[in-house]
């Protein structure tokens, strides 16, 4: 007998079978989502791929350029003894240029005028006068001024000597590289002094602080942020600047590669030789640049990102905690209940 419960009332609709509601037209769940589809940016990619691979394929089976030669020659003793010359070259001007330009960084920022406008002239001049003109002027030293003394300005000489025996080829270089980079250094350090903010020299000098104190301790740490790329930029490109002294008949890289492919006529792999050298070198000087960067970073940036080298030992870290969790062998589980 049927119970009361199943019967439906009289005049109540027949229930049909149970259907879901449609979704609303606008329900997001209801859109289809399509990844977005990058044309033009996969045919750059792959036309980007093509040319390299092409070039690297030219690299690989050119005969133009000798690789054996190339081997031959890189690690030479009179390539290496010139690699040698051009850091010794780099080095001198580098340290020399940015004392200099240092000087004249604060003689413009010096409320005296005379100190403003002998800093600016030299500035003017010096950036105004390409390299190698002054390096020859400097090459040339001793057609100007035959000998060199120290004396009463205007007056008697006390001492003097052959200007040749002091300025030599080499010297005359560092004096030209450094001059020329003093010019350029002085507007690097002015442009990060200035770029610290005036109150940290106020709250300075209310603490007593002396004025050669604030610069060494409170402006320079903080200018140096400001500093640190373009220099490094400059000094990258001092490095290759150095291919000039070879009017100079200085045996610097550059031109003893070209004192060689002079001799056997290999000139592409004798200048891919320099080329290679020179990638080497400033990478080297990258590296370290990023390091320095990151040192003076740290009042700024209290948690700075990984370094490479970081990056690459918590990589191996990660690799060998994933094959120590591999080898470990897989111990079954006992179903519950079971007391064994």
């Amino acid at each position: 007998m049927a119970s009361t419960t199943d019967i439906a009332p009289p005049g109540a609709p027949t229930p049909g079978p149970s259907r879901e509601a449609p979704p609303a037209p606008h329900d997001p769940a209801s859109l289809k989502v399509v990844p977005a589809r990058h044309y033009a940016r996969w045919a750059a990619a792959v036309a980007v791929i093509v040319l390299i691979t092409q070039f690297v394929h030219g690299l690989a089976t050119n005969p133009v350029w000798e690789w054996g030669v190339f081997g031959d020659y890189v690690l030479s003793e009179t390539i290496v003894q010139a690699v040698w010359v051009t850091l010794q070259l780099t080095a001198y001007a580098t340290v020399l240029g940015f004392l200099l330009g240092t000087v004249l960084a604060f003689m413009r920022l010096s409320r005296s005028p005379v100190l403003q406008t002998v800093a600016w002239t030299y500035i003017w001049i010096f950036r105004s006068i390409p390299m190698i003109v002054q390096l020859v002027f400097w090459f040339n030293l001793s057609a100007l001024y035959e000998r060199l003394g120290l004396g009463v300005p205007f007056g008697p000489v006390f001492w003097s000597v052959d200007s040749n025996s002091i300025i030599g080829t080499m010297g005359a270089a560092v004096i030209g590289l450094t001059l020329h980079q003093a010019a350029y250094a002085a507007e690097i350090v002015r442009g990060g002094v200035i770029a610290v903010d005036d109150g940290q020299l106020e709250a300075a000098a209310a603490l007593g602080i002396p004025r050669l104190r604030q610069i060494r301790r409170i402006v320079l740490p903080q200018a140096m942020r400001a500093i640190l790329p373009t220099a490094g930029n400059e000094i990258i490109g001092l490095l290759k600047g150095t291919s000039v002294v070879y009017v100079m008949s200085i045996g610097e890289l550059f031109y003893q590669v070209q004192v060689v492919y002079g001799r056997n006529g290999r000139v592409i792999p004798l200048l891919l030789v320099a080329t290679a050298w020179y990638v080497v070198l400033t990478s080297l000087l990258s590296v370290a640049q990023y390091y320095v960067e990151r040192r003076y970073a740290r009042g700024a940036n209290r948690t700075p990102p990984p370094t490479p080298l970081q990056r690459a030992r918590r990589f191996a870290r990660t690799l060998r905690a994933a094959a120590a969790r591999r080898d470990q062998p897989v111990i079954p589980l006992k179903p519950l209940g079971d007391s064994r």
